[in-house]
C-alpha cells in the first residue's frame, strides 16, 4: 500500500525522516509538495493529480486540514487515514488575524522572526530551550521558503469546517495528538476521534506539537500500528 504524508505548516520531508524508515517496509513512501497554490482545496487537488490511485493517507497539522480536504474530493482513493496534531475546526477570526500580521511581517523581510515565534508553541515547553530541535524547524522553514510560508498561510485561513464531514469517514483512521500541543490542543483532537466511526486516539505523553521529531519512537510505532489495521 503507498503511503503517503503530508506536512503541515513550514513543514518539509524533514519533518518525517524520524519515521520513514520504519514506515518504508509496508509500502512506497512519498511525502506530498504542498507549496504551490494558496488554498487548501487547491493543494489538495494537486496532490490527488500526482497520487498513487489509491493509498494509505497520512497529514500533520496543516496536513490535516489538506488531508480532510482529500477526503471530501476523493474518500474512494483513501484506505486509511492518520490525522496527527490537527483539528476539523476552522480559523477563528481571531487566528485569521493573527495570520494576516504574519503575512504582512514574512512580506516585510522578518520570515526567520515568524517562525522564531511559533517555535514555542511548537514544542513540548521541556524543549523550548533545544537547540537542536529549533535548528530542525528553522531548516524546514528555510526548505519552504518565506512566498510559500505565506501562500500556506493564506490557504489556513480559508480552510473549511470539517466536523459535518468528520461523520462520512470510513476508513480505519488514527488521530495522533501531543499531551501538551500548544499549537492545536489535544482536546480538539479528541473531538475529531469521536466524530469519526471506529476511530482510534493516541496521545502521547510529554509531546508537543512536533511528535515525529519530539518523540520519534512513539509516533512510529503508533503509525505502524495503524498500517497494520
Amino acid at each position: 500500500m503507498p503511503i503517503l504524508l503530508v506536512p503541515g505548516l513550514g513543514g518539509s520531508p524533514r519533518i518525517y525522516a524520524p519515521v520513514v524508515p520504519q514506515l518504508w517496509r509496508h509500502g512506497p513512501v512519498t511525502v506530498a509538495n504542498h507549496l504551490r497554490d494558496d488554498s487548501i482545496g487547491a493543494i489538495a487537488r494537486r496532490i490527488l493529480a500526482e497520487a498513487p490511485p489509491r493509498f494509505a493517507l497520512a497529514g500533520h497539522s496543516m496536513g490535516g486540514y489538506i488531508a480532510l480536504e482529500i477526503m471530501r474530493q476523493a474518500p474512494e482513493r483513501v484506505a486509511k487515514l492518520a490525522l496527527l496534531n490537527t483539528q476539523a475546526r476552522p480559523d477563528s477570526d481571531e487566528a485569521k488575524e493573527r495570520r494576516r500580521r504574519q503575512i504582512e511581517g514574512i512580506n516585510a523581510g522578518r520570515y526567520s522572526e515568524a517562525v522564531g515565534a511559533l517555535f514555542p508553541g511548537f514544542v513540548h515547553p521541556s524543549r523550548h530551550d533545544d537547540a537542536e530541535l529549533l535548528a530542525e524547524v528553522e531548516a524546514m522553514a528555510a526548505d519552504v521558503g518565506p512566498e510559500a510560508f505565506a501562500r500556506q498561510l493564506t490557504a489556513i485561513m480559508g480552510r473549511a469546517d470539517s466536523r459535518a464531514t468528520l461523520a462520512k469517514i470510513g476508513c480505519p483512521t488514527l488521530v495522533l495528538t501531543g499531551d501538551q500541543d500548544n499549537t492545536i490542543p489535544n482536546a480538539l483532537s479528541v473531538e475529531m476521534a469521536e466524530g469519526i466511526s471506529g476511530a482510534k486516539l493516541v496521545t502521547i505523553a510529554n509531546c508537543g506539537h512536533l511528535p515525529q521529531l519530539e518523540r520519534p519512537q512513539e509516533t512510529a510505532a503508533a503509525l505502524l500500528d495503524w498500517l497494520r489495521i
